[in-house]
C-alpha cells in the first residue's frame, strides 16, 4: 500500500476533537450514584471538568496525567500523528505544567491499512514529542474498525504554578491563542470542497504546541486556564464560568477566527460536532434564541488542539499581552475578545 496515496479521513466516520461525546451526554455518563473515597492527594479529578488530573506528590509539585485521543482529522498519517500528539500534550500546558513523557495509544484496522500507514503515524508523534523534549516511550496498539490515535502524558507542575478552569475571578479579560474554525475547514477538507491554498491552515495550527502554557503557569495574574477542543470556545468558556461562578460577556468581533471561514460557511461546511455542542449549551447563551446562527457557529465549532484559553487580571493585561509577544503568538490574537462578570439568573454568556 502507497502510504503517499492513503487518505485518512475516508477510514473513519468522525475526525479530531469532533468525534468527543457532546457535553450533555458526558453529564450522564460521568454520573454515578456510586460514592467514591476521597484521595486527599488527589488536587483536581474530574469534578470541575479540568484538563488533566493531578496528584499532590508531597514536595511541593505536583504530577499531571491525561489521556486523549480521536480518530483522522486529516489525510495525511504523518500530520495525524503530529496532530494528535499535540493536542494530547496540551492539557498538560493547559494545567500550567511541563511534559515529562508519553505513551501511544493505537487503533488500527489491519484488514484495511498496511502497518506501514500506522509507521508514519507514530513517525508524526515522535517528531512533536521531541519538539516537546519528551520521549514516546512505549504503548498500546488494538485491531480496531477504525483508526485511532493519542497519547497518555504525564507532567510535572510546582503547586503554586497550578492552573484549572474553575479559579476565575471576577473582571478578568478573556484570551485565546489561537483562532477558531479549524473544524469548519476540516469539514469542508472531508466534503471535497477546500480549496488548495487553504489547505495548510488547519494542519498548522492544531500541529503547533501550546507550549505558552508552562510560561503561563508561572504567573500569578493568570487565574484560569483551559484550552478549546470538541466543546468549542462556548462549551469550554461555559464551563469556565460554572466552575468560577461567574459569567462572560464576549465580543464577537474580538475573537481569534481564521479569516477565510466564512467562504465554507456559504457552502454549509459546519461539522456535526458543532450541531451536538449547540444541544448541550445553547440555553445558556443570551440572544440566541436557542439557535444557531452565524455567530455561534463559528463559537461552537469543535477545535481540535486548539489554543489555550485564558482569563487574565485586568490590571495585568498589558504585561500578559506583552509575554504572548515574546512567545510567539501571533498579533492577530493578542486581543481580548471578553470579560469574566458576576453571574446572573439569566445566561451563562453573553454575545455582543
Amino acid at each position: 500500500m502507497n502510504t503517499e496515496e492513503i487518505k485518512l479521513t475516508q477510514y473513519s466516520h468522525g475526525a479530531g476533537c469532533g468525534c468527543k461525546i457532546s457535553p450533555a451526554v458526558l453529564d450522564i455518563i460521568l454520573h454515578s450514584p456510586i460514592s467514591h473515597t476521597a484521595d486527599p492527594n488527589l488536587l483536581v479529578g474530574n469534578n470541575t471538568r479540568d484538563d488533566a488530573a493531578v496528584l499532590d506528590l508531597g514536595n511541593g509539585s505536583a504530577l499531571i496525567s491525561t489521556t486523549d485521543f480521536f480518530m483522522p482529522i486529516v489525510d495525511d498519517p504523518y500530520d495525524f500523528g503530529r496532530i494528535a500528539s499535540a493536542n494530547a500534550i496540551s492539557d498538560v500546558y493547559a494545567m500550567g505544567g511541563k511534559p515529562v513523557l508519553a505513551i501511544a495509544i493505537l487503533g488500527w484496522p489491519i484488514d484495511k491499512l498496511s502497518p506501514e500507514v500506522a509507521q508514519k503515524v507514530l513517525e508524526g508523534s515522535r517528531a512533536i514529542c521531541a519538539e516537546a523534549g519528551i520521549t514516546l516511550a512505549g504503548g498500546h496498539s488494538i485491531d480496531c474498525p477504525e483508526p485511532v490515535f493519542g497519547l497518555s502524558v504525564n507532567g510535572m507542575v510546582d503547586i503554586r504554578n497550578l492552573k484549572q478552569n474553575s479559579t476565575a475571578t471576577k473582571g478578568c479579560k478573556l484570551y485565546l491563542t489561537k483562532a477558531l474554525g479549524v473544524g469548519i475547514l476540516t469539514t469542508a477538507q472531508k466534503k471535497g470542497i477546500l480549496k488548495p491554498e487553504h489547505s495548510d491552515i488547519a494542519p498548522k495550527s492544531m500541529a503547533t504546541l501550546n507550549k505558552i502554557g508552562e510560561t503561563l503557569g508561572k504567573l500569578d495574574y493568570v487565574k484560569a486556564m483551559t484550552d478549546v477542543t470538541g466543546f468549542g470556545l462556548l462549551g469550554h468558556l461555559s464551563e469556565m464560568c460554572e466552575g468560577s461562578n461567574l459569567k462572560a460577556v464576549i465580543e464577537f468581533d474580538k475573537v481569534p477566527k481564521i479569516g477565510v471561514i466564512h467562504e465554507y460557511l456559504d457552502q454549509n461546511s459546519v461539522p456535526g460536532g458543532t450541531v451536538r455542542n449547540w444541544k448541550s449549551y445553547g440555553h445558556k447563551i443570551a440572544g440566541s434564541e436557542h439557535k444557531l446562527n452565524r455567530k455561534t457557529t463559528i463559537l461552537a465549532d469543535p477545535q481540535t488542539s486548539g489554543g489555550l484559553l485564558v482569563a487574565v487580571e485586568a490590571s495585568e493585561s498589558e504585561d500578559f499581552e506583552a509575554v504572548l509577544r515574546a512567545n510567539g503568538i501571533p498579533e492577530k490574537n493578542i486581543i481580548s475578545f471578553g470579560t469574566l462578570e458576576e453571574k446572573n439568573e439569566a445566561h451563562l454568556i453573553e454575545i455582543i
